[in-house]
């Protein structure tokens, strides 16, 4: 019994430790730097009549992301986590007001949207990828 005890313990002492081996999806950059790309590219996209995505295109991309994470050690549990998480989405969302505000527009002006959105596309960026003028 103390064998199974000892044992017990140390499993459960371990776990931090193996749980600190990987660190959160948001702090990987080419997942979640991704994952702003995708949702830049909804917002332009909902917000912009003159653009419209590239669904199929997006849904790729969302696919090569879940399988990168899951390359990478992450269950499906924790990848739906982090995607569904309201802080995350909060954090997520202000990531690409501050993206919006760095190229020196408005992201609470539809206009400015869509001067972003033709930008991204015009120059071939990830973003403009998952967008095309209607």
């Amino acid at each position: 019994m103390k064998t199974l005890t000892a044992g017990a313990v140390a499993l459960v002492l371990a776990l931090p430790a193996m749980a600190a081996g990987k660190p959160d999806l948001r702090d990987l950059p080419e997942i979640d730097d991704s994952m702003l790309w995708v949702a830049l590219a909804i917002e332009i996209s909902d917000r912009c009549p003159s653009i419209e995505p590239r669904t199929m295109r997006g849904l790729n991309y969302l696919w090569s992301i879940r399988s990168r994470a899951q390359a990478l050690g992450y269950s499906t549990s924790e990848i739906k986590t982090y995607v569904d998480s309201d802080v995350e989405k909060a954090r997520m969302r202000a990531r690409g007001e501050a993206y919006v505000r760095a190229q020196g527009l408005n992201p609470r002006k539809d206009a400015d949207l869509c001067k972003l959105g033709q930008a991204e596309i015009a120059k071939g960026s990830q973003i403009g990828a998952f967008l095309r003028l209607k």
